[in-house]
């Protein structure tokens, strides 16, 4: 060898060393990639349907009132609460039949309702202690309390008495009748005094 040594422990690729080598076999994983891709795809748009799903109700929650009506009663309490949505909300004591309470002794049905607008908000902070009657929209489904507490939405105030603090107003006493001249009182009628 003339031209050139060759190192010691080398050796020299020949056609016929190539046709024994043996070949290498790496692992195919283009396919586990493909399967991994698919399942994180579709988990991602699982996760944007129930996002979107979850939007769309609320919206619907919110913007379709289920019912309306009227209410009223004495309001008891207006509350601005929540520890991390602030919302609302309100009571009243309802009164029966021509703004009349059904009787001392009877507890009045309390119903609380939730308000979204601040000028309605405003119109019930100044009319606490007052008689008041109320338009409301019925709400049923509301995914969370951060839109509010109840599914009652006021959106008309209409304060019914003059002056505040007035209370409820009691039914007129009955008047009594004094006995005829010379008769005795019966146990339902008082003496005149």
């Amino acid at each position: 060898m003339d031209g050139g040594s060759i190192p010691p422990g080398s050796t020299i690729f020949t056609p016929s060393k190539a046709r024994r080598m043996t070949r290498i076999e790496v692992p195919n994983t283009s396919n586990a990639k493909r399967r991994s891709g698919r399942a994180g795809r579709w988990f991602m748009i699982l996760l944007l349907l129930i996002v979107v799903g979850g939007g769309l109700w609320t919206w619907l929650t919110l913007a379709w009132a289920y019912a309306d009506g009227e209410r009223a009663g004495v309001l008891q309490k207006f509350v601005r609460r929540g520890w991390v949505c602030k919302t609302q909300e309100g009571e009243i004591a309802l009164y029966y039949g021509g703004g009349q309470y059904l009787g001392p002794g009877t507890a009045p049905q309390l119903w609380d309702f939730s308000v979204r607008d601040k000028a309605v908000a405003e119109q019930l902070n100044k009319a606490v202690g007052r008689r008041v009657q109320l338009h409301y929209t019925e709400h049923p489904g509301i995914p969370t309390n951060c839109f509010a507490d109840t599914r009652y939405f006021v959106d008309k105030v209409t304060v019914t008495d003059n002056e505040a603090g007035t209370g409820p107003a009691l039914p007129p006493p009955a008047p009594i009748q004094a006995p005829a001249p010379g008769t005795a009182p019966t146990p339902q009628q008082s003496p005149p005094h």
